[in-house]
Parts: C-alpha cells; sequence; structure tokens
C-alpha cells in the first residue's frame, strides 16, 4: 500500500471527502517525524514504535578507491513491530513445508 491508497481507503471507510483523509494522514506522519526529530519515541500500542537511534562516528572505507573515510556520527529512525501485529502477519500465511535434506 503507497500514501495515495492509505488516503483513498481512509476517505471511503470514514466517509470522508479525499482532501480531508490526505489532511489527515499528512498530520500524522508530520506528528510522528516532528516526535523523532525530537528525539521522542512514537508507539502505537499492537502496532509497533518508532525510535530514534544514534550511532558514533567511526572510520570506513570508500568501496570504490578504498580510501580511509571518517564518517560522522548519525542519528537514524528505527522500527520496532508490536507483538499483536507480528502475530497477526504471521497467523494471516500458512506455514511453508520445509523439505529435507539429504
Amino acid at each position: 500500500m503507497v500514501k495515495s491508497e492509505l488516503i483513498e481507503s481512509l476517505a471511503e471507510r470514514a466517509d470522508i471527502t479525499l482532501a480531508k483523509a490526505e489532511e489527515i494522514v499528512d498530520l500524522f506522519f508530520d506528528a510522528v517525524g516532528d516526535t523523532l526529530c525530537n528525539g521522542h519515541r512514537v508507539e502505537i500500542r499492537g502496532f509497533g514504535a518508532f525510535t530514534v537511534r544514534e550511532y558514533k562516528a567511526y572510520e570506513g572505507r570508500n568501496p570504490k578507491t578504498g580510501e580511509r573515510i571518517t564518517v560522522p556520527p548519525k542519528r537514524l529512525p528505527f522500527w520496532k513491530t508490536g507483538m499483536e501485529l507480528k502475530q497477526r502477519v504471521d497467523s494471516a500465511f500458512p506455514p511453508t513445508p520445509v523439505k529435507a535434506s539429504r
């Protein structure tokens, strides 16, 4: 599902206009983004949580030239799936049979 499909689904299910649904979706994503930018956590019970992970600077190599470079410290968003969502997705698919190795 892409953002436009989410907007269409919300508009249909909530019986609102596409413009209103787009505004709601944009507000949600803006709120999540702003919260993460401020270093806070966003948790949606049963669905999952977004957090910010901090990475220290380190020495790396340019894969093309092999030259040593310093990679600066960075902060990146991280997603952890909630237990209810894990179980829901897992139960939606039948188990795949495992072939015996010889």
